[in-house]
């Protein structure tokens, strides 16, 4: 609900007096961390120069010396405070220019001292791109209050362009700052919505491919049990039953699986009718990706089909297949060595590249896609682990290792 503007008007005084201080600016120097470190000395000691001059000034007025030294750290106390507390910077320079002026000499044209002068102008210059629009009008009234009671009549309407022409600026530049901090945020935003997005695609991908051979198995178990009372010899009633429930349970189970596959799938895709491949294609793969120029080796022993179960070969074969196109993409004429080893548990899968020629991309960073994510989902989906990482010799390598139950139960 949009306030009333007296209301608007009031909270944005009491923060201009009274309220918490506007956040601090970025560093001028964090572009080079060499000479940030020097920046504290650096200010510290120029704050002791001005102060120096500022005295000077001072007793050359006629002030006695205590407020001279008064009136010299009211000048600088504002440009240390800037930094950090930049709305408490300016307070403190409304003051000075109100109190330091009090015994100026009747022949200077200005009421406050160069330092004082200039460094108000500074904090002026900083306070505004800090404050929103409400505050700043607040900020620009007060700070003409001195102004058009102390500054000569000549000079009173250039020291007010000035100080309209800092405030606009300013505000210019605030907004911009902000425009470019939601663009940022927007930006990262999209990043994160679009690796979420890569994240659900691989998943649904990948449930789409277990869809086809779990459905095989299932069909296998609702054949098998319907057939069974016909194969076998004198199977008692309650048995023959049980086949019969079994059969009705797993045509079941593929109706639901066919459901959710609808649901997997986008109006878009079609239905998937190709064989899922398995390790037994792994061959014919490395064999294409020669003919695309890729320096692969493989260093698979046949491996038992029917030991290895299908969901664990079809994730070995895509881990394979996505470590191939990696390392295509990001180590360009590297050699690639793919590792297979079915362990009586575990199937082992590797792919490494050597060290590329030229330095590029690698995997993993900005720009370099969703493979990794998709490899890692695809082990984690059965269980298994999954690394990726450079190596010694400047190469890198993905390293899966997917668990399954052997015959038997044992593992």
């Amino acid at each position: 609900m949009n306030r009333h503007p007296i209301a608007v008007a009031l909270a944005a005084l009491r923060q201009t007096l009274l309220g918490p201080d506007a956040p601090p600016g970025r560093p001028l120097l964090a572009r080079w961390p060499a000479l940030a470190r020097y920046a504290t000395p650096a200010g510290l000691l120029a704050a002791l120069g001005l102060f120096s001059i500022t005295f000077a000034v001072e007793t050359d007025w006629g002030l006695p010396a205590p407020v001279g030294v008064l009136f010299a750290a009211m000048t600088v106390a504002p440009l240390l405070a800037l930094p950090r507390r930049p709305l408490l910077a300016w307070r403190l320079i409304v003051v000075a220019l109100l109190v330091c002026t009090f015994n100026a000499p009747a022949d200077q044209s200005w009421p406050w001292t160069p330092p004082l002068a200039l460094g108000s102008v500074a904090v002026v210059a900083v306070v505004v791109t800090r404050v929103d629009r409400p505050v700043l009008l607040w900020l620009v009234t007060i700070t003409t209050v001195p102004v058009l009671t102390l500054v000569d009549a000549k000079n009173k309407a250039p020291v007010l362009l000035l100080l309209g022409v800092l405030a606009i600026l300013g505000d210019l530049v605030r907004r911009n700052r902000l425009s470019r901090r939601e663009l940022v945020a927007q930006t990262e935003l999209s990043e994160r919505e679009q690796e979420r997005r890569a994240v659900l695609e691989e998943r649904t991908r990948i449930a789409r491919e277990l869809h086809d051979v779990v459905a095989h198995h299932m069909s296998l178990i609702a054949v098998q049990a319907e057939t069974a009372p016909y194969r076998l010899t004198d199977v008692p009633a309650p048995a023959a039953a049980e086949f019969v429930a079994i059969a009705g349970s797993a045509r079941d189970a593929l109706t639901d699986m066919r459901r959710l596959l609808g649901v997997l799938r986008s109006e878009s895709t079609g239905p998937e009718t190709a064989p899922q491949p398995d390790l037994a294609d792994l061959p014919a793969m490395v064999e294409a990706a020669h003919r695309a120029g890729l320096a692969v080796t493989l260093d698979a022993p046949p491996v038992d089909s029917g030991r290895v179960p299908a969901p664990v070969g079809l994730a070995g074969y895509r881990i394979v297949q996505e470590g191939l196109a990696n390392a295509a993409r990001h180590a360009a004429g590297a050699a690639v060595r793919v590792t297979v080893r079915a362990d009586p548990s575990t199937l082992t899968v590797r792919v490494q590249n050597a060290r590329p020629a030229e330095a590029g991309s690698r995997p993993g960073e900005a720009g370099a896609g969703h493979g990794l994510t998709g490899m890692r989902e695809r082990a984690t989906s059965l269980g298994g682990t999954f690394t990726a990482g450079h190596q010694p010799d400047g190469g890198y390598a993905v390293v899966a290792e997917l668990p399954y139950e052997v015959e038997g139960g044992d593992r």
